[in-house]
């Protein structure tokens, strides 16, 4: 019964592990949303963008002075994401920073003013990818016409992934926590609704467990034009204790330059439940050093030789193969026989017609015979002359 279930338990996790890695650059910009996928093994990816931000009769409650502030300000920035794979196809690295530049204008308790220039983001997190769906193909489908325009209801099973991050402190005075360092948890989900449609939703929990903690969700839905061009519409909503929550709207588009770099604009608004309005508008590029590069591994374990993609080996199968769910000393001791080898060009040859080779090789006797039997018959007429 033990060996049944770790088999099923790794049949399980074999069944949601999947390649992240694709031909053409990753994303997360210009909307705030994020995707369960990873950018994959031994890409390096950065994503810049500047903003300008006018917020107009922001109010919240302090915990600490037991008193509410309101103000509006102005600012402008940059935000900066890097993003890498390591280890794993579907573990993603990344580190988020905002470097921001803002003034704010006070009307209570009191009238004054406050300015501030660093840092007012810093977060350092991992993302795991952990199912994603297959669908058919259908662009294949030669019989009917129906099939393979039909909607494959696969694709109402969204991909999803988990996340971790952890909110540094080290911000400039506007936007310490008080708390000090906080966790961030996300799950994000995609849906690929046709080739060219994908709707995407996240379920965040920011610095939580501290008294400056929000909950928000953002829907994304992105749509591509052409190859190159796709454009987005968004909306996020924040559920916070001391601030008033509130929702944005955003919209914009990207274009894809290469299968390297990205460049995007977009704008949003924001509206809070007190119908004060906020604005930002901002522009960015995303591009990425792909060093990616596909392995095959050849398993001939129990004498059967089987070839594996190394991209869809999976976390929970390294782990199997590492003897972690082996409960036997003899498991323990053994040695996987693996090796990994580097794919050749092969040479595909034209099958074989047996009929014709057989009737090339008599023809080419009967030659043979015919060239042989006009050398006799001209060594016996020069015999002849020499006789005479």
């Amino acid at each position: 019964m033990k060996h049944l279930f770790t088999v099923f338990f790794i049949s399980i996790c074999y069944q949601i592990s999947f390649a992240q890695y694709t031909d053409v650059i990753n994303s997360k910009r210009p909307g705030f949303s994020d995707s369960p996928f990873s950018v994959g093994t031994k890409v390096y990816q950065v994503e810049a963008g500047f903003f300008f931000k006018n917020a107009v009769d922001y109010m919240y409650y302090d915990q600490n002075t037991l008193e509410t502030y309101q103000y509006s300000a102005k600012g402008y920035g940059s935000d900066i994401t890097f993003r890498t794979g390591l280890f794993l196809e579907r573990l993603e690295l990344d580190l988020d920073l905002v470097v921001q530049d803002e003034q704010r204008d006070y009307t209570k308790p009191t009238v004054f003013n406050k300015s501030g220039f660093g840092l007012s983001k810093l977060t350092v997190g991992a993302k795991y990818l952990v199912y994603k769906t297959d669908f058919t193909d259908k662009s294949k489908e030669i019989k009917s016409w129906k099939a393979r325009h039909s909607f494959d209801k696969k694709r109402l099973i969204p991909a999803i992934g988990v996340y971790a991050g952890l909110n540094t402190n080290l911000l400039q005075d506007l936007y310490k926590n008080p708390d000090g360092i906080s966790p961030r948890f996300a799950i994000f989900t995609q849906n690929d609704l046709s080739n060219k449609l994908i709707v995407l939703t996240n379920f965040i929990m920011d610095k939580a467990f501290t008294e400056q903690a929000e909950n928000s969700y953002i829907i994304t839905v992105t749509y591509s034009l052409t190859e190159q061009l796709s454009i987005f519409g968004e909306n996020q909503g924040f559920f916070r204790k001391n601030v008033p929550n509130d929702f944005q709207f955003g919209g914009g588009g990207a274009y894809l330059l290469n299968k390297n770099m990205q460049v995007d604009l977009s704008a949003r608004i924001i509206y809070d439940e007190r119908q004060d309005l906020s604005y930002l508008i901002g522009g960015g590029l995303s591009w990425r050093l792909d060093k990616h590069q596909d392995k095959m591994i050849v398993n001939k374990a129990d004498n059967n030789e089987t070839i594996l993609d190394q991209d869809k080996k999976g976390f929970f199968r390294s782990l199997f193969s590492w003897g972690l769910f082996n409960g036997s000393k003899k498991n323990k001791n053994q040695k996987t026989n693996v090796k990994t080898v580097k794919a050749k060009e092969r040479t595909l040859k034209a099958p074989v017609n047996k009929k014709a080779q057989k009737a090339r090789k008599k023809n080419n006797k009967r030659l043979i015979q015919e060239q042989k039997n006009k050398e006799k018959a001209q060594q016996k007429y020069n015999k002849k002359l020499e006789n005479n």
